[in-house]
C-alpha cells in the first residue's frame, strides 16, 4: 500500500469518525435535557379513592348474591332431605324439582360471574382511565416528556418518582366530582 491509497481511505475515515462523536455529543446533550419521570401504577391504582369505592361496592353486592346463592343451595338440600323419606314414585317426581333447582343454581351462578365479571372490568377500565388523564395532564403541566411505568423499569432513582403526586392528583380530582 501506498502512503496515497492510505490518504485516500485514512481522509474520509477520520471525517466519519470525527462526524460520529459530533453527532452523538449532540444526541447525548439532548438526552440530558429530556425530563423523566416514574409512577408505581400498582400503588395508584390501589390507593385511589374510586378503586377502594369500587372494591367495596363488589364486595356488598357480592355477599348479597352469596346470601341468594345459599338461599337456592338450601333449598336443592331440603328437596333432598324430603326425597330420602318418599317412595319410589314420588322420589323421581321429587328428582325432577331437584333437577330443576341444580339448574337454576347454575343458571344463577353463570349470570352472576357474568355479571360482575363486565361489571369489574367497566371499573377497572374507568380508573385507568382515569389514571392516564391525570398522568398526561401532570406530565403536560410539568413539563415531562415521559413519564415510565416503574415495573418497566429496572433501576430508578427516586427524584424520577412521581407516584405521589399523581395519587395526590387524582384522589383530589375525584373528590371533587364527588361533591357535585
Amino acid at each position: 500500500m501506498t502512503i496515497e491509497s492510505v490518504k485516500k481511505y485514512a481522509v474520509p475515515a477520520i471525517f466519519i469518525i470525527v462526524l460520529l462523536f459530533v453527532c452523538s455529543g449532540i444526541a447525548s446533550a439532548a438526552v440530558g435535557k429530556e425530563k423523566f419521570g416514574t409512577v408505581d401504577i400498582g400503588k395508584v391504582f390501589d390507593e385511589y379513592e374510586k378503586t377502594k369505592k369500587f372494591d367495596d361496592e363488589f364486595q356488598t353486592e357480592g355477599r348479597l348474591k352469596q346470601e341468594e346463592r345459599d338461599a337456592i343451595v338450601h333449598e336443592i338440600r331440603r328437596l333432598r332431605d324430603e326425597q330420602a323419606l318418599l317412595a319410589e314414585d314420588a322420589r323421581r317426581d321429587k328428582q325432577s324439582a331437584i333437577d330443576t333447582k341444580i339448574k337454576e343454581l347454575d343458571s344463577f351462578d353463570n349470570e352472576i360471574q357474568k355479571t360482575l365479571g363486565e361489571k369489574r372490568n367497566q371499573a377497572v377500565k374507568e380508573v385507568f382511565q382515569d389514571i392516564e388523564n391525570v398522568m398526561t395532564q401532570y406530565g403536560e403541566r410539568k413539563g415531562y416528556d415521559f413519564i415510565f411505568n416503574d415495573r418497566a423499569l429496572l433501576y430508578k432513582d427516586k427524584p424520577y418518582d412521581v407516584t405521589s403526586d399523581i395519587l395526590k392528583e387524582l384522589n383530589d380530582r375525584y373528590r371533587k366530582e364527588k361533591k357535585r
